[in-house]
């Protein structure tokens, strides 16, 4: 985040940088490694395809609040910026510290795939596996896949605060290898032999708990399945409602608004793309693995990296190369993207003085928020603690973050359209169904609805929102007085 020596920033972001920033923080870990541990159980082949296709086309409505509004108000800060012209300080303050949540729990979420990643590849070698060890919540976390993932994380924070330029060079690369690799085995998954519809029922998903505790099998799958009608309705609502984590990543591409070197009349496109290609890979990841195994479920109960195991079945060595290069990209990519949103997020809030002026502070050389980036490094770093299990409370904190971020923005375009006079008819009904399915996301996370399983917070969520509140609600304290006029 370069400023010059009129104290503007630089623009030095191009298209392909600022698309690969969106693609990448899109397509994380979660597409290679959530076939297994959420897809396939909670919505099966044909709930999960529906949910994604929804949920791409709900954020490309709401990605036509962001086009708009992007010109009006081209600052770093994003949804922050936009609540803070529209709706004043407090508000404005709500929506960045949830961003703030939606954006740099991806980071920590993404580093704690990277001892996975090499669990799946190195066979029983257990490489990663030595020095003290510890369990949480059932998994073990040992040293070695703690120092990796740290290691990783202090790298590419500080490689964002060497220069944006850079960032956005590296990002570009990792985001087009990891497009290679998931059309390569969407390619494979549609010729392969070893593939077959057949292997993809239970197609709704079925009852994962309760499938274990009965100690059943592929061969009796069937009497765990989502049925009738509120099977499936559950089926595709339970990841329909972490849509906002799937594709939150488009909504970057306001955060870094001051380094474009490009028209902003093409930002929509740039979202619209980054999203479908994100669909694409979500969808085609989660078919391949249940077409490629016959035993899917069972694969699914035993708690193993299905998709690997898929690629594996049809491409033999090259299968296993292609899933361990994708998921390295998309991990890479998901963390440098991240990090490069939340620090400017940050760096925007405490410009304003809506957090410490620390955050605020630019680095003397390579002019970034060095101390941002700090923070958001110090934060990461409890990924590699908590281990594998708190992906899915990241999850969940990621999709609350983006869910009041797209409503904040829906709710700003119709404010802002109604103060310039302009815009049109059809960007207003956008705007306002962008609205509702906001608010109908946070509904679905927050409110357990009796007969919609799988598909609100659990208790370690719940827990961590409330400690995010907390947080927040002492940073206002100190920092209302400060807050912008």
């Amino acid at each position: 985040m370069a400023e010059n020596k009129n104290g503007q920033l630089q623009k030095q972001l191009n298209p392909m940088h600022v698309w690969a920033i969106a693609f990448g923080c899109i397509i994380g870990w979660g597409s290679f490694i959530n076939p297994g541990k959420k897809f396939l159980p909670n919505s099966g082949v044909y709930g999960t395809a529906i949910a994604m296709v929804l949920g791409a086309a709900v954020m490309i409505i709401i990605a036509c609040s962001y086009a708009y509004m992007v010109p009006k108000y081209p600052m770093a800060g994003g949804e922050f910026t936009f609540t803070k012209n529209c709706f004043g300080k407090t508000p404005a303050y709500l929506c960045g510290w949830f961003l703030v949540a939606a954006y740099l729990t991806n980071v920590p979420m993404n580093s704690t795939a990277i001892g996975l990643i090499v669990d799946g590849l190195d066979g029983t070698a257990d490489i990663l596996k030595f020095g003290f060890h510890y369990t949480v919540a059932g998994f073990d976390i040992y040293a070695g896949e703690m120092l990796l993932a740290m290691g990783i994380l202090i790298l590419f924070g500080v490689l964002n605060i060497i220069g944006v330029k850079k960032a956005g060079f590296m990002q570009t690369v990792l985001a087009s290898m990891l497009a290679i690799c998931a059309i390569t085995l969407c390619i494979a998954g549609l010729i392969s032999a070893k593939s077959s519809g057949i292997n993809m029922a239970p197609v709704w998903g079925f009852d994962k708990s309760a499938a274990i505790a009965a100690g059943a099998t592929t061969e009796n799958i069937g009497d765990f399945a989502h049925v009738g009608s509120q099977g499936i309705i559950s089926a595709i609502l339970a990841t329909f409602a972490i849509a906002p984590w799937a594709y939150v990543g488009f909504d970057t591409i306001p955060q870094a608004a001051e380094e474009f070197k490009f028209s902003y009349r093409k930002v929509m496109a740039i979202m619209a793309i980054a999203i479908l290609f994100g669909c694409f890979v979500y969808t085609s990841n989660n078919t391949v693995a249940a077409a490629a195994l016959a035993n899917w479920p069972d694969r699914v109960m035993a708690g193993e990296w299905v998709l690997l195991i898929a690629a594996e079945e049809m491409l033999g060595t090259f299968g296993k190369v292609l899933i361990g290069v994708g998921v390295s990209c998309a991990v890479l990519s998901g963390i440098m993207g991240f990090y490069l949103a939340s620090s400017r997020l940050m760096y925007s809030m405490s410009r304003d003085g809506y957090l410490p002026a620390w955050f605020g502070v630019i680095d003397g050389k390579h002019n970034t928020p060095k101390n941002a980036m700090i923070f958001c490094i110090i934060v990461s770093l409890s990924g590699p603690i908590l281990g594998r299990e708190a992906l899915g409370w990241f999850v969940d904190m990621s999709s609350i973050g983006a869910s009041i971020g797209y409503l904040f923005t829906c709710a700003a375009t119709l404010v802002t359209m109604k103060r310039f006079g302009d815009g049109t008819a059809r960007l207003k009904v956008l705007a306002s169904i962008g609205l509702c399915f906001s608010s109908a996301f946070i509904v679905l996370q927050l409110v357990p609805i009796p007969g919609l399983n799988g598909v609100h917070f659990g208790t370690e969520s719940y827990i961590m929102l409330i400690c995010w509140i907390v947080i927040g609600a002492v940073f206002y304290l100190m920092q209302r007085k400060n807050f912008a006029k």
